[in-house]
Order: structure tokens, then sequence, then C-alpha cells
């Protein structure tokens, strides 16, 4: 049998047990929490601390001329719009928290950017508006400028942060610990636990003589954790509103740090023999999977700490793409940290895999003696 030959067989046998994984994987109490936990906590902390209940955002607006641009904005449902006669009162009104973003439109705005001239505004932003009222307030006035010029307009907005600059609003410090929590939970801990669970029930060795090998079936239990992982990660994104403006970028991410969380799992079924070792492990190395969310808990805590910890090159592209508009260039160091800790992990299975199978062609067969 040629290689391609192989290679289609080996993907089908992988392809038939994912299919068994995945009909009993709601079996599997982890699995469930894997959905159910991240879910309930985006629940609680939008609740408690983030927009779930707090309405529109608020866009303040001092019109030095008569741009159509302020009508089309009140006309908007998405947001609230208060106008003000003059700047100074715009400050006042950001600073003190009673708009999320305050523009000044110079006069003459409408005809200079229908000429397509380069045009700057002022804006004011509150510095404690929350994330999503934030991607909400730019998405719209970029549709609406893009409308009042009747083409793609150069306005250049110059952004001047007000309030309390050192008070990251709740939501945003917790977004990393649900994102990690998301992609953690989904990628280590269910391939771990079905790997444990087999060697318990004494299954593992009885699916390893079919022709399904224990590669691939590291395999399968593998890609269940990462398409988990990945479709948490992306909900819990997407129910926070912080799928920012680059989502290939951020699918990239997510996708690596799933893969890094897949082979630490995959690990830890390999050498974990049961259950209460597997959680006892879990729980001691716990701090060392969320420790980057600290950092971003407590923003007092030096930033070079949370580079310590391998899962800071998973987080940290997303929160730059996610709450700072991030492109390639500012996130390309962290993810190629991450391409290459998720090649070394790989590496190590397959060599554990290698090792065990030349431990079992040393093994004697059955009636023949050593």
């Amino acid at each position: 049998m040629n290689p391609l030959q192989n290679t289609t067989q080996s993907v089908r046998r992988i392809a038939v047990f994912l299919g068994k994984e995945f009909l009993h994987g709601p079996r599997n109490f982890l699995f469930i929490m894997a959905i159910v936990v991240p879910l309930v906590l985006t629940f609680v902390i939008q609740l408690l601390f983030g927009s779930l209940f707090t309405g529109q955002p608020r866009l303040g607006i001092v019109d030095e001329g008569d741009s159509r641009l302020v009508t089309a904005a009140e006309a908007e449902n998405a947001i609230r719009v208060n106008r003000y006669p003059a700047a100074a009162e715009l400050r006042q009104a950001v600073a003190g928290g009673a708009v999320d973003l305050g523009l000044v439109l110079p006069p003459g705005f409408d005809d200079r950017v229908e000429t397509g001239e380069t045009v700057a505004v002022n804006a004011y932003l509150w510095g404690q508006s929350l994330l999503k009222n934030r991607v909400i307030l730019a998405t719209t006035l970029a549709v609406l400028i893009r409308e009042t010029a009747g083409q793609e307009a150069p306005v250049e907005i110059v952004t001047t942060p007000l309030g309390d600059l050192q008070s990251m609003p709740w939501e945003e410090r917790l977004l990393p610990f649900l994102v990690l929590m998301a992609v953690i939970l989904g990628g280590s801990m269910v391939p771990a636990t079905s790997l444990v669970e087999e060697k318990q029930r004494r299954t593992l060795s009885a699916v390893t003589v079919t022709p399904l090998s224990i590669g691939e079936l590291y395999a399968a239990k593998g890609l269940l954790g990462f398409l988990l992982s990945l479709l948490m990660g992306t909900v819990i994104l997407v129910l926070n509103n912080a799928f920012g403006i680059h989502p290939g970028l951020l699918l990239l991410s997510l996708a690596l740090g799933a893969v890094m969380a897949v082979t630490f799992g995959v690990l830890l079924g390999h050498f974990i023999k049961d259950i209460n070792t597997l959680f006892a492990t879990i729980k001691g190395i716990g701090i060392l999977l969320y420790a980057p969310a600290l950092v971003y808990l407590f923003p007092e805590i030096p930033a070079w700490i949370g580079r310590l910890f391998p899962t800071y090159y998973m987080v940290q592209p997303v929160v730059e793409i996610s709450q700072q508009g991030a492109g390639w260039a500012e996130i390309a160091p962290e993810l190629a940290i991450l391409a290459l800790l998720d090649l070394l992990l790989v590496a190590i299975i397959a060599f554990f895999i290698y090792a065990q199978r030349s431990d079992r062609r040393l093994l004697p067969r059955p009636g023949k003696s050593g």
C-alpha cells in the first residue's frame, strides 16, 4: 500500500473515531463543564460589571457647522445621541461619564469629506467606557461618515481619553480569564479525562489492537478538544462583544492556543493513570495556566511576569486584537513563540508515541520464549 493510501485510511479511521467521541462526549461531565462554566461566568460577570443591562452607547456631538451626520446619528437605534453647544461642555460630559464618546465636527465637515479632503475630527473618550460601547460607536460612526461622504472618507479622528484612565473596566479585566478558561477547559481537560477514563476502564488497549493506532487515537481525542476549545473561545469573545476588527487574526490566535491546550491535555492523559491523580495534578499546576490572567486582573502586577507563563502567548494576542485593534505587526512576536511552543509539544507527543510503539515491538509474542 502506497503512502497516500496509508494516509487516506489513517484520516478515515481518525474521522470515524472522532465521530464516536462526539456522540459520547456529552455524557462526559467535563465535556459539559467545558461548555457550561464559561457561559455561566460570562453571564454573571456581565450582569455584575458589564454591559448586559447598561442600555445604549452614548455619543455626544458638538456640531460647529450643520452636518447631516448628526441627524443620521440621532436616527440610529443602536446609539443614543446628545448635542452640546461647545467643546468645553462636551469634554466635561465625557470626563464625568455622561457620554462614552464625544465628537467635535468642524465647520464645513460634509463638503470637505464629499470632495475627498482629509478632515481631522477631535474626539473625547471616557476612560471607563465599556468595550462593547466603544465597538458599537466606532462601527456606527464609520458607516455614518461613509454615508455622509458618499465614499470612503479620509477622516482622521484624534482621540483624547478623559476621566479615570487608570481604572480599567472589570469587564475588560476579566475577559482574559474567561478566554483562558474556555480554551483550557475544552482543550486540556476533555482529552485528558477521556484518555484517563479509557485506561481505568481498560478499553485503551482494546482499542489499539484494532486497526486504529495509538497516534490516531490521540489525534481523534485531540481534535475533539481542539474543536471544543476553539468554539468556546470564539463564543466567549462574541458574547463579550470583543471579536475586534481582525477576526482572522483572532481565530488564528485562538487556534494556536487551542493546539497548546490540546497537546498539554494529551500529555496529561498519556502519563496519568487515574482521575483522582489527574484532578490533583491540574489543581497543582492551575496557577501556571491561569497566571497571565492575574496580570490583567491586577494592573499593578508588572507585565513582564506574565511572559514567564506559556499561556501568556495565547491570551496576549487575543487581548491586543480584541481590545486594542492590534494587527499582525503588533502580535507577530507572541504568535511566533506560541507556534514554536505548539511544535515543541507536538514533537514531545510524537516521541512518546514512537517510544511506546518501540516498546511493544520488543515484547515477546505469546507462545515464544523471551
